[in-house]
């Protein structure tokens, strides 16, 4: 199968997937007690029961839940996500407004992994069973156990209130101002922790395993230097478990940006969701989480054309 066949294959599967995520959010959003106008009446007690009603057939909430599905999804093909009943925003409108924020977080959170996770394997794995290896199986450990949300709060404790070196929340700044840069540092740290650990695991495993094969041996027996062995063969053929692991921790990546954001009023995708899980903006809702979804899908899709990058003996089937 030729690559461009395998990616419109992968394609085609994720529009059943995505089906099911936005039928199961959106039940899930309508079996809550309340919507979102309702929280708009409530604030507003002049509002007539007429009113309501009619407020409610002018977003189209006043069908049932089959009715409004039918209704939102075919306006979602027609590239209308639906208005944030809270504000006079679109939902399309918010997630462009706040992805650049998620994505800075995202990828500062991987590059923070991968910097920390790749030197630390490599040198547990050459030095296995050493006191180096211990002490980084240890930090790894503590790394994977230790909630993202409770880590965040220490960060705030040790670097905000302790050492002055952040603020609280962030400036009110554009994303690329240096101060906004700057307390990016704190949020990033934390969801790039558990990943960082987890690679640094996985990579000292499969190299080790690596460093015991015979075609190591046959290397080091031509006289080839350590370095060239370990950088260009083993940590290549090592890579291939390292990115299988990579399209998992991005979910839990972009999973662990929800808590992130709200520990550190990041304002990002994550703290719209939590606020408009709040507000019951279904709207808002099932376009982030069809966002996310898609998100995680090509992140999948990224890895498999990658396992035959690394290792011209996968084929796609």
């Amino acid at each position: 199968m030729s690559l461009r066949r395998f990616i419109l294959k992968r394609l085609l599967m994720t529009v059943p997937i995505l089906f099911g995520v936005s039928v199961i959010t959106f039940a899930l959003v309508h079996l809550t007690p309340g919507d979102a106008i309702s929280q708009m009446v409530a604030q507003n007690p002049n509002v007539s029961r007429a009113e309501e009603a009619q407020i409610r057939a002018q977003y189209g909430l006043d069908g049932p839940v089959w009715e409004q599905y039918t209704t939102w999804i075919g306006n979602v093909l027609a590239g209308n996500f639906g208005d944030v009943y809270g504000s006079n925003q679109t939902a399309a409108g918010v997630i462009t407004s706040r992805l650049p924020e998620t994505v800075a977080l995202g990828l500062f959170g991987w590059v923070f992994a991968l910097v920390i996770a790749i030197p630390t394997g490599i040198y547990a794995a050459v030095k296995k069973d050493q006191l180096g290896d211990t002490a980084s199986r240890f930090v790894a450990l503590s790394g994977i156990s230790i909630p993202n949300f409770w880590l965040g709060l220490m960060l705030i404790l040790v670097g905000s209130l302790w050492l002055g070196w952040w603020d609280v929340t962030p400036p009110r700044q554009p994303l690329y101002h240096p101060e906004m840069l700057w307390h990016l540092i704190l949020p990033g740290v934390t969801i790039g922790t558990a990943a960082a650990a987890s690679i640094m695991r996985v990579l000292r495993t499969s190299m080790a395993e690596e460093l015991n094969k015979e075609y190591v041996m046959a290397a080091r027996a031509k006289g080839l230097p350590e370095q060239r062995i370990i950088l260009k063969h083993v940590l290549r053929n090592s890579l291939i478990s390292v990115v299988t692991l990579a399209a998992t921790l991005t979910a839990g990546i972009v999973a662990g940006s929800v808590v992130v954001e709200v520990v550190f009023a990041w304002p990002g995708l994550g703290r719209e969701l939590i606020q408009a899980i709040h507000g019951n903006e279904i709207n808002l809702i099932m376009a982030i989480t069809l966002f996310v979804g898609v998100f995680i899908v090509l992140a999948n899709l990224v890895a498999d054309i990658l396992y035959a990058v690394l290792d011209p003996r996968i084929r796609y089937d």
